[in-house]
């Protein structure tokens, strides 16, 4: 709660401090003409996690080697108290860099709408990029209300649920159900055979957690809705029946007492529970803490289930993903240097498989599953596979400057007193819209 009282504060003051830092750099680029550098100085900020701090110094070292009037400054970003709350206090200090990763399409537009960050769209050379890193597709549901794409994406997760296959076999089922009446069906044998297990064991469903709703309401309002964005611009654009549809499974399984929504460590990889939302970045832990958890043994993955009459094929996820972003400080000159430095990093694939290899990370390619550059990555690890299939298929964070506030309150007037049994999904889905509607105006 205090950091998005804090990031309020900071968002009133940044429109103000951008305008008076970006003017500064045009007019220090006006006075340079005809003086013009011959260094371009591009300070870059990583995310801080190290695989991709060494990723970027290393794309950097050869960038400068073939480009020798180009400096750039690989250096972690500050995440002190996080790593969104370190680039604003940059940017009202004066201090952001020309160039930064790690920033998803939510916290984009804050920045959007302060004016700190520029359009990729604006460059020569853009669609050229989107074409050589085929991920048209994929950047398709990155744009803006306004029409702009303020973000490259680097890496897309497209969600999945993992399900413990073992257990199906046990209750007579080859694969994971598709649909909500086959989820219930295996939930129900489930408790038959064992009174204590659970389908879904996920304390978050009762809490208003906002970045939680990711990984629960979202994954599962994409699917049934086809996708269907939840805000356009400043309206709340849901699909109010898939959406309500959604809400309705919850209810379905808190009422058959087939989610437990109390801590526990590790249900999934103890067996507490048959299904679970799956990111890739847990397999090395597994590799490391279960060695027993293995793909098509032990667990498989699945696409979210769909609402009944829907096609399961047709399936839409949530997209956990992050991408690159320019400064609005940044001279006109450092601005273009950048965006010559990402084009040329984007333009092979072999520096996607790099990356892929480094940090576990899906490229945000529509063609990850199909490129022949990363065939042989996935034959040694094919539980990645569903999930680079799937990218095209996953859908980013919504982007409003109000994000924080609006995923609160899905958990607060929905998700959570539907799941607690305090609410019917329509009256939780009304007392929603109305509250969301009070932020959105």
């Amino acid at each position: 709660m205090k950091k998005r009282k804090w990031f309020k504060l900071v968002s009133v003051l940044l429109a103000a401090v951008v305008i008076g830092t970006g003017c500064q750099g045009q007019a220090g680029n006006e006075q340079g003409e005809g003086k013009q550098s011959s260094t371009v100085q591009i300070d870059f900020w990583a995310a801080p996690n190290p695989t991709q701090q060494a990723f970027w110094k290393k794309m950097a070292d050869r960038y400068m080697e073939e480009h020798k009037h180009v400096k750039i400054k690989v250096s972690p970003m500050p995440e002190s108290p996080s790593s969104e709350a370190g680039i604003q206090s940059a940017i009202a200090a004066g201090n952001a860099p020309v160039l930064s990763e790690n920033i998803s399409r939510g916290f984009a537009a804050q920045l959007a709408e302060s004016r700190a960050i520029v359009p990729m769209d604006q460059f020569d050379g853009f669609d050229d990029l989107l074409r050589k890193r085929q991920m048209e597709t994929t950047i398709s549901t990155w744009k803006f209300a306004d029409g702009h794409q303020y973000v490259l994406p680097i890496y897309s997760n497209a969600m999945l649920f993992g399900w413990r296959i073992d257990l199906l076999k046990e209750l007579g089922y080859n694969e994971p159900p598709k649909t909500y009446s086959e989820v219930l069906e295996v939930g129900k044998k489930l408790k038959e055979k064992y009174p204590d297990k659970f389908l879904w064991a996920r304390a978050d469903l009762a809490k208003p957690t906002w970045w939680a709703r990711w990984f629960d309401f979202f994954m599962l309002y994409n699917a049934a809705s086809n996708g269907t964005h939840f805000i356009d611009g400043n309206k709340l654009s849901a699909d109010r029946d898939a959406g309500v549809k959604t809400l309705q499974f919850f209810a379905d399984l808190s009422k058959n007492q087939l989610v437990l929504t109390r801590e526990t460590k590790d249900p999934f990889e103890n067996g507490t529970s048959v299904m679970v939302d799956l990111g890739p970045w847990t397999f090395p832990y597994w590799a490391e803490k279960f060695p027993e958890m293995k793909f098509n043994e032990t667990y498989v993955l699945s696409m979210p289930p769909v609402p009944d009459g829907m096609d399961p094929a047709q399936a839409k996820t949530f997209a956990d993903t992050k991408g690159l972003v320019i400064y609005a400080s940044a001279t006109k000159e450092q601005q273009q240097a950048a965006f010559d430095f990402v084009k040329w990093v984007y333009s092979d694939p072999q520096n996607d498989l790099e990356w892929l290899k480094e940090t576990n990370l899906p490229p945000a390619r529509d063609d990850l599953s199909t490129n022949e550059a990363f065939v042989s990555y996935f034959e040694e690890n094919p539980q990645l596979k569903l999930y680079a299939e799937n990218i095209p298929n996953a859908l980013p964070p919504m982007d409003n400057a109000q994000m924080v506030e609006i995923q609160e309150l899905i958990g607060k007037q929905a998700l959570n007193p539907v799941v607690k049994g305090e609410k019917t999904p329509e009256k939780a889905w009304k007392d929603m819209e109305k509250a969301i509607d009070g932020v959105l105006k």
